[in-house]
């Protein structure tokens, strides 16, 4: 039996280095089999993980050895935390390391959607239209005002691109210390004063009971007419109906939504943002790029193989 089980697609350069030490299974389909997953792991020390594997308290159980489990990336509400606590297990995030490539997605998503219809009509042009006046009413990013919900290193690499664009950024989250560094050139708003004054939301926070549904209808109509929601974090934290209504009425000018309450995305959220041309959805990409699963994939072994390195023997 495997001693590491590697359950999603990593970068393979890193793999070998464990290869060197331990008994790696490296199988990206596992994620959608629990029955071998469990199996896999009866002898395994540590368990490498993306977003899609459910490391709950039962998969735990099947681990009597486990001592350490990696994530690539940094969003930890697939993992059962609290099981983990209780069997002294290693929760390994990837700090950082996909900051770069989620940061430019925003930057990029909102350069599309403050330009309107610029980018999005190809298509006519290739039938013959020349629909000019319709196609040059966007909006320039310089002076606009870019809202983070959420502002740990993600939020922050994100505000430094955007403020380097142009964007003047505010930014809402409660436990980045109010003397922080970080807060040097970016304002510390309320939740409510961001959605008000922000022509671009953009979310990375964690989903947690508290940041569950967050942004809801009244969050939403509460925002500028003609502002533009990003979602790169969660997909629970945002209400998908409520962002299609107001794309639909006008309220909102566009959104780019990454994360879905359910993914792969289900046929009732799909349907509601057919026929918009306002909107980009993404499949939970925003920080996979090349270079992003190089440097998680080296993280996420390197901080492994320093917890099984000073715990030999589970």
């Amino acid at each position: 039996m495997p001693d590491i089980v590697i359950s999603e697609f990593i970068d393979a350069a890193p793999v070998a280095a464990l290869r060197e030490k331990y008994d790696v299974l490296s199988d990206e389909t596992l994620w959608d089999k629990p029955a071998e997953l469990k199996a896999a792991l009866t002898d395994a020390v540590a368990i490498i993980v993306r977003n899609r594997t459910r490391v709950t308290a039962e998969v735990i159980v099947a681990a009597p050895r486990l001592r350490a489990v990696g994530r690539l990336g940094v969003g930890l509400d697939n993992i059962d935390l609290a099981a983990c606590r209780a069997r002294n297990i290693a929760v390994l995030p990837a700090t950082g390391g996909n900051a770069v490539s989620v940061a430019e997605y925003v930057l990029c998503a909102s350069m599309l959607l403050l330009r309107g219809t610029a980018f999005f009509g190809s298509q006519r042009l290739a039938n013959g239209e020349w629909p000019r006046a319709e196609m040059s009413q966007g909006q320039e990013i310089s002076g606009k005002v870019l809202g983070l919900i959420g502002f740990g290193s993600i939020g922050q690499s994100t505000g430094e691109l955007a403020r380097n664009a142009g964007f003047v950024t505010l930014a809402y989250d409660d436990f980045v210390p109010a003397d922080s560094p970080a807060w040097a050139q970016t304002e510390h708003v309320s939740l409510d004063d961001l959605l008000a004054r922000s022509d671009v939301v953009s979310l990375h926070c964690p989903l947690t009971d508290d940041t569950r549904g967050l942004i809801g209808e009244r969050e939403i109509n509460s925002m500028k007419p003609g502002a533009i929601l990003i979602n790169t974090a969660r997909g629970g934290i945002v209400s998908e109906a409520a962002v299609a209504a107001a794309l639909r009425s006008g309220h909102l000018a566009g959104a780019a939504l990454d994360v879905f309450e359910t993914e792969p995305i289900d046929k009732d959220s799909a349907a509601a943002f057919k026929g918009l041309a306002n909107v980009i959805l993404t499949p939970h990409i925003a920080g996979v790029t090349r270079e992003a699963n190089i440097r998680i994939s080296a993280v996420t072994v390197e901080n492994v193989l320093n917890v099984l390195n000073n715990n030999e023997t589970p």
